[in-house]
């Protein structure tokens, strides 16, 4: 027989959950179905950017196939339409930026992390993190204004007069010293995409386990044998993802590339001063006015083109993260 006494001590001992508590499992649905919806309103916005592209595209593709990969004329008086021009200035100009930036943007990390005093690490970081905040026009503004000038002065003419004659090295400096091309959309977009690189890297860096370096430190090893043997081991997925980061900013920038690469739709030489045009560029020149019919079917037909190209970069370098893991689980 049960007393007030032991039913209130069963009470005590096994307590009614609080409201919140008992509403416990219906938020778990509600949230588990949201987290759904979220996931899937990705997939389908992803799909529909795919489908309506494709369908934009349509007239082109079905007109001019893989065809327009490698067709180099790009006409619209008489709507002749080819993307190769677009897709090298593309890929030309973002290799050109990975090429400096990678490099620079490491030895800001290592400086930051490994080298500098005290008192420099938080302003100079502010400075890198304010560079990558300054919008992208202000960059082309400046690239056409003030730097290309300079690289032409400075840098291309004194590059022809020495490589005059050369065969390959000459013909990689010829053009008009004019300051805009290849390399100058190049050279801008390294600086625009230096920051974001070298923010990653520094906080890659900075999880290295202190205990690691330290440890080598002790051994006697210099910081560049701690930083190589060590914090990159360590922390090469992290510093991969930065550059694949970097990667897509500079393929997908626009406004900065436009004013620096000259928007010429012709390939008369491998120049790395030639004037030439991206598909960003051509996209944000054209597409406003192209007519609708086969013009602007090109035009989206191109935005398919780099829709593929960030995706292929995005896979290789999911591809290449894995590997690096794989290796890394390997090794230990």
């Amino acid at each position: 027989m049960q007393t007030p006494d032991t039913t209130r001590a069963r009470q005590e001992m096994n307590p009614r959950p609080p409201p919140a508590l008992r509403m416990g499992p219906i938020a778990d649905r509600v949230f588990a179905w949201a987290a759904k919806g979220a996931a899937l309103l990705t997939l389908s916005l992803l799909a529909g950017i795919l489908v309506s592209l494709v369908i934009g595209a349509w007239p082109a593709i079905q007109k001019y196939g893989l065809g327009f990969l490698t067709n180099s004329v790009w006409d619209p008086v008489n709507q002749e339409f080819g993307g190769l021009v677009m897709i090298y200035g593309t890929l030309a100009t973002s290799a050109i930026a990975l090429i400096i930036a990678v490099p620079v943007s490491f030895g800001i990390a290592l400086f930051l992390t490994e080298l500098s005093p005290a008192w420099l690490k938080r302003p100079l970081g502010t400075a890198i993190e304010l560079l990558a905040a300054v919008p992208s026009i202000v960059y082309g503004m400046w690239g056409l204004l003030v730097f290309g000038p300079i690289l032409a002065t400075y840098v291309q003419q004194p590059l022809q007069a020495f490589f005059n004659g050369v065969p390959y090295l000459g013909a990689l400096v010829s053009g008009p010293p004019v300051g805009i091309g290849i390399l100058s959309a190049g050279i801008i977009l390294a600086i625009m995409i230096i920051p974001f690189i070298a923010s990653v890297m520094r906080d890659v860096f900075d999880v290295t386990p202190p205990m690691l370096k330290e440890s080598a430190y002790a051994l006697g090893s210099t910081t560049w044998e701690v930083v190589s043997k060590v914090v990159l081991p360590y922390t090469k997925a992290g510093v991969v993802g930065g550059i694949m980061l970097g990667l897509g900013r500079a393929i997908g920038e626009t406004m900065a590339v436009t004013f620096v690469i000259g928007n010429f739709n012709q390939l008369d030489s491998l120049s790395l001063f030639q004037a030439a045009n991206s598909i960003t560029s051509a996209l944000a020149n054209e597409f406003a006015e192209a007519s609708e019919g086969l013009h602007q079917a090109a035009l989206i037909y191109l935005g398919l083109v780099l829709f593929f190209i960030t995706f292929v970069v995005l896979t290789l370098s999911k591809i290449l993260l894995a590997r690096l893991r794989r290796s890394e689980g390997t090794a230990s």
